[in-house]
């Protein structure tokens, strides 16, 4: 055994792993499945073999897509209960009809409900383009979502079921598997299936998709004592319900949280383990090498920052001493060592929007069992104080300027709430059981999005969501559910009407490989 196995072997025991389900151990046509079915509509019918001398499954099949709310594709089965992980290294043998494939033919790696069109599901969908994404559909009937990575064809796929999470491992050139950002949560009744699947993606052409060093893993729970890391993910979505595609953008070791799409779209600004990185945004969609922003003299600079609407400012958060309470200061868009000291005080104040004339700064003076919202113009002057009661936090301006959007917890809970630039007519948005904070209005000002946490939820990673209300109507929808805190939404995340940037988490057991994209 080599040393590149010997350390995949550790870690998938260190994982929990019971051991493989060789083909060996389940004679028959199927190898290691229990069954096989068109989920939809495959024609001609879709077929699976097993071939022992390779230990290879190939899946023959036709059918228009696996997306939307509908499936078309054919499943290679087990039927499971608990905790599983499936890997296989996927390939597309050359194609025999005489036209070129559609780059979005798919061989799955799936988790499912049931095996009937439109069911809720998760799978690792390599693509015949090279695109690899982790596809879930969360209500039965309901427009799928994915996690797309912009990357090359990995070697080898597996996808993990731990509880309700689920999470997208990849080897790229047969190195030890590790995360790469993809996780989600999602909720599956026992028995659910577990296995493979094809579509060609065209109705008219049947593709050939081979499996080969295919596990199916029973994973047993990870020991209490385990020590955890933290990954951070930065993503982008699309809002729009018919194509909820987020692109992930960078995966890292340890914290970042803030996301801040610059005005002009160009790159995003995230706060990473202690640093504001200038992150470029690439075409077609993926991180470039981060830039650290240079703060000079500034210290402790936190996760508060923002760059102004006109593209030519950065408000951060910082101190200039070692003890000293957190201060606003305003740098150019791209640091330097010369910065502005815009408030004073013995109190800590924070960054949270500026005005759409880029003249006016928002921010939050307190701590988190006190704490007000004030202004302050840009180039320093006199503050106006514009709560007086209770937590205030999270500002930001509407794009017009005639609201600032805030999160109070005025009436019992944390909620969405709206008042005049000069803190009167202040009223409530959102009325629900959830903790809701950090409101944003979207650039063209129909949309209002906000992080919305469980009721009890503490200062620590957990279950979170994007929500958005529509200004016309008030109608609020989940755009995406994920593991998140405050810092996952705190800054301005739209990049135009209908693209918005956020950061989730994973814990894992230590010693996982991480790519960073």
């Amino acid at each position: 055994m080599d040393t590149a196995a010997r350390i995949l072997t550790a870690a998938l025991l260190l994982c929990g792993g019971i051991g493989p389900l060789a083909a060996a151990d389940r004679p028959g046509t199927l190898g290691m499945f229990e069954g096989q079915s068109d989920v939809g509509s495959v024609v001609p019918a879709g077929t699976a073999s097993y071939d022992p001398t390779t230990a290879s499954y190939t899946i023959n099949s036709a059918g228009a897509n696996t997306w939307y709310h509908v499936d078309d594709f054919h499943f290679l089965w087990k039927k499971a209960s608990g905790d599983w992980a499936l890997s296989a290294d996927v390939s597309f043998p050359p194609h025999s009809y005489d036209h070129e494939p559609n780059p979005h033919r798919k061989g799955l790696l799936m988790f499912r409900q049931t095996l009937d069109a439109g069911g809720i599901y998760v799978d690792a969908a390599p693509h015949g383009s090279g695109l690899t994404a982790l596809q879930y559909r969360r209500e039965r009937g309901a427009n799928s979502q994915d996690i797309e990575l912009n990357i090359d064809a990995p070697r080898t796929v597996r996808l993990e079921k731990r509880g309700d999470s689920f999470t997208l491992l990849l080897s790229m050139k047969g190195e030890p598997l590790h995360q790469v950002g993809a996780a989600i949560s999602l909720h599956l009744k026992e028995p659910f299936y577990v296995g493979l699947g094809a579509v060609s993606h065209d109705v008219n052409a049947t593709d050939k998709v081979v499996f080969s060093h295919v596990t199916l893993q029973r994973l047993a729970p990870i020991p209490a004592s385990t020590k955890m890391a933290l990954y951070s993910t930065l993503q982008t979505i699309q809002t729009e319900d018919q194509f909820r595609r987020s692109m992930m953008i960078r995966t890292v070791a340890g914290y970042m949280q803030s996301a801040n799409w610059a005005p002009d779209g160009k790159s995003i600004y995230a706060y990473e383990n202690g640093r504001i990185e200038s992150i470029p945004y690439l075409t077609p969609e993926a991180g470039g090498t981060p830039l650290t922003i240079d703060t000079g003299r500034l210290i402790g600079c936190s996760g508060n920052f923002g760059l102004s609407p006109d593209g030519r400012s950065l408000a951060v958060s910082c101190s200039e001493t070692k003890d000293g309470p957190h201060q606003l200061y305003v740098l150019p868009a791209g640091g330097g060592a010369t910065a502005r000291k815009v408030t004073q005080g013995a109190i800590a104040s924070y960054f949270h929007a500026w005005s759409p004339d880029s003249r006016i700064i928002a921010f939050t003076r307190g701590s988190a069992g006190k704490a007000d919202l004030f202004t302050v113009p840009a180039g320093g002057g006199a503050e106006t104080r514009l709560t007086s009661d209770t937590v205030n936090d999270g500002p930001d301006y509407s794009p017009d300027g005639k609201y600032i959007y805030f999160d109070s917890s005025r009436s019992g809970s944390s909620q969405i709430w709206r008042m005049q630039p000069d803190g009167s007519g202040a009223e409530q948005i959102t009325d629900d059981d959830n903790v809701n904070s950090s409101p944003h209005v979207s650039r063209d000002g129909k949309n209002i999005a906000f992080l919305s946490q469980p009721a009890g939820s503490g200062p620590g990673v957990g279950p979170a969501a994007i929500r958005i209300m529509a200004s016309g109507d008030g109608l609020i929808r989940t755009l995406v559910n994920f593991q998140g805190d405050r810092g996952s939404f705190s800054m301005y995340g739209w990049g135009d009407t209908n693209h918005l940037a956020f950061v989730s988490y994973q814990k894992l057991p230590a010693g996982n490989n991480v790519t960073k994209q």
